[in-house]
């Protein structure tokens, strides 16, 4: 619960005739993260193969399969069978290729006829406006004396239009679409230029009239109709002939880019395993726990045909040894506030405990108030008995949980929907009480958790093997004793107005201030004596950069305690929101009157705090994350690790 799961690194021997084997039984187990080694000494004398080829061929396949689908109009598909044919990529490109010429002259048919269909009504649709032609339009153009214009221009130019042209032309406004009036513009050859400016500066357009029917624009828009409807008849057997086609090819199209996935997936890997001229070294890290199922899974498959070694990571740094959480049931949900700040390293602690708590009595304090809370663990609830997807699940564990701190700091607060009842508040109200009090409250919280920070930055140093860290670090043993030393000075003087002894200034302040400006210097002169390469490049640096640490420790172990104050300020804000709706109802129900007005008060208290749900329910959950992450996880806490990602064979899991 405190620490990730321990890992083992693994090295599996196998023959290259099993590898695929092996690959599979890894795949289906899912309980292994593969990782790339280079081929030397202490692996095996060969560099792993290259399988683009293989792989471009893969994804030449999948194309080809999805585009088949789209074409099926394959939408929803059913999921792949559990046993899938171990086929070659030579058989699945013959079943493709079977596929693609079973579908291609129904579906190649249904395409012609859609394109002809959208062809016909384009042609209806251009031709209906211009009905009031009785001329016969391919007559149109051809005669000797007249020009003709047909198109559109918009609707407030025509006006314009009229005014530029003269008597010798003749304009046929027609039907009007989008903005835009048809019309057909006549004149003679001679005052076909006057004509063509005037329509230029109008904005006119000109419509090509191309169709493959002849006569008048009604006769075309009938005739084009009747073809409309017939092309819609045919277009619905083809539909159903596609469908059924598609019906009866959807699962073996499922089958075989399922196998054409598993493929790619095995081909990746065996890229990243070097070989000797018959055995290859597969190699990857398991869970420790899960290693002795590992092993036995693996010899069954493979008929004992392998050699499996696991070791500590003794010898590899903390940020290349995956991470792998697996809290308690209960705590799982809050995994999440850790992860979006980042993943502990393999040595550190995982914090997910220590967060759930204190998220929760940060955000309880903030959001204090017993109808709000009871509102959130009814949304929370629902969500997670409801959905489906397990983050969505989660999340409602988490808001329901929120919502259970709420309606405790509500009870010790009093307010219920924002009404405060005096019987039954069993504290301190944010608004009417004793805002002081809440105020040290707050801040002695902040002192609770930026001194947790603390330890667990000891111990994960500790831990890590870094004496000289947890000791002498502004947030190890020497930050701890100045910042505990600063507080209690600070409590007796506003207390009692005593003050320390030089003795006690000397030990608890300045010795730790002075172990904390040594501490880099002496990692300089160890490491320089080891024969390591220093982390700086000279000593004056070194000091200069200790001079920096000190300055920062004392503004940062200020500035952090400080902003814990926020909780009490937002707590009050919180009250104040709803302490507002309720006085601006009793306004309104006091100008209104009578039953309108006690309706009218109902419907403000329920706007008001609707508001104060949705804005300070934000406002709360960004302000307790923004403690966590920065004034918490700054203590102790890198962030650094990569998660395990276990090799699974198979389309990749949705959650």
């Amino acid at each position: 619960m405190f620490s990730p799961v321990a890992m083992k690194r693994l090295g599996v021997v196998v023959l290259q005739r099993d590898e695929r084997s092996a690959l599979r039984a890894l795949g289906y187990l899912g309980a292994t993260q593969l990782e790339r080694s280079e081929a030397g000494p202490e692996t095996a004398p060969q560099e792993p193969p290259d399988r683009s080829g293989e792989l471009a061929r893969c994804a030449d396949l999948s194309v080809r399969i999805d585009s088949l689908c789209r074409r099926l109009d394959l939408r929803e598909l059913p999921p792949a069978e559990d046993r899938l044919p171990d086929v070659s990529l030579e058989e699945v490109d013959r079943r493709v290729g079977e596929f693609e010429r079973q579908a291609a002259d129904a579906v190649d048919r249904r395409d012609k006829t859609r394109q002809r269909w959208a062809h016909v009504t384009a042609l209806v649709d251009q031709v209906s406006l211009y009905a009031g032609i009785d001329v016969p339009l391919e007559q149109l153009g051809r005669l000797s004396f007249l020009h003709f214009a047909i198109g559109g221009l918009p609707e407030k130019n025509l006006e314009t239009l009229e005014g530029k042209v003269g008597e010798n032309v003749v304009l046929l406004p027609l039907g009007e679409r989008e903005g835009r009036r048809r019309l057909v513009a006549v004149t003679s050859r001679k005052g076909r230029f006057a004509l063509e400016t005037a329509l230029a500066e109008t904005d006119f357009r000109r419509e090509s009239l191309e169709q493959p029917l002849e006569g008048s624009a009604s006769e075309i828009a009938a005739q084009a109709s009747c073809e409309k409807e017939r092309l819609a008849a045919e277009l619905v057997e083809l539909d159903k002939t596609v469908g059924a086609l598609g019906e009866t090819m959807a699962q073996d199209l499922v089958n075989v880019r399922a196998v054409v996935v598993v493929e790619q997936q095995i081909l990746e890997a065996e890229q990243n395993f070097p070989r000797t001229d018959s055995t290859a070294l597969i190699t990857g890290w398991v869970p420790a726990d899960d290693v002795t199922v590992f092993r036995q899974h693996l010899q069954e498959w493979l008929g004992g045909r392998c050699v499996v070694t696991t070791e500590d990571p003794i010898d590899v740094s903390s940020e290349n040894v995956p991470i792998l959480l697996r809290s308690p049931r209960f705590l799982r949900p809050f995994e999440w506030l850790v992860s979006a700040y980042g993943l502990p390293s393999y040595r550190e602690l995982a914090p997910t405990l220590f967060v759930a708590v204190t998220f929760l009595v940060m955000f309880g304090m903030m959001f204090g108030d017993v109808g709000h809370g009871f509102l959130l663990v009814a949304g929370g609830m629902v969500a997670r008995l409801v959905s489906r997807r397990l983050k969505v699940r989660d999340a409602g564990v988490v808001v329901a949980s929120a919502g259970v701190a709420s309606m405790i700091f509500g009870l010790l607060y009093g307010d219920y929907f924002g009404f405060e009842i005096e019987r039954f508040t069993l504290w301190n109200n944010p608004l009417h009480g004793k805002p002081l009090e809440l105020m040290a409250t707050a801040i002695g919280f902040g002192v609770l958790v930026i001194s947790l920070g603390i330890l667990l930055n000891i111990v994960n140093r500790f831990r890590q093997g870094d004496y000289l860290g947890g000791f002498l670090d502004k947030f190890g043993a020497a930050g701890a004793i100045l910042y505990w030393a600063a507080l209690v000075t600070v409590f007796r003087l506003i207390a009692s107005g005593d003050r320390p002894t030089g003795l006690q200034v000397v030990l608890l302040m300045v010795l730790p201030l002075l172990a904390i400006f040594f501490k880099e210097p002496l990692a300089y002169v160890l490491a320089r004596r080891a024969g390591h390469k220093p982390h700086a490049e000279s000593l004056f640096e070194v000091l200069f950069t200790s001079a920096v640490e000190v300055f920062e420790a004392l503004i940062s172990y200020m500035a952090n305690t400080i902003s814990f104050i926020r909780l009490a300020a937002y707590a009050m804000s919180h009250a104040a929101i709803l302490y507002a709706a309720i006085m601006l109802g009793e306004m309104v129900h006091r100008a209104a009157g009578g039953s309108l007005g006690g309706v009218l008060f109902v419907l403000v208290i329920i706007v008001g705090n609707l508001g104060a749900i949705l804005l300070e329910g934000v406002i709360a959950s960004v302000q307790a994350l923004r403690l966590e992450y920065y004034e918490f996880f700054s203590k102790f806490f890198s962030g650094t690790g990569r998660a395990f990602k276990p090799f699974r064979l198979g389309p990749a899991e949705k959650d």
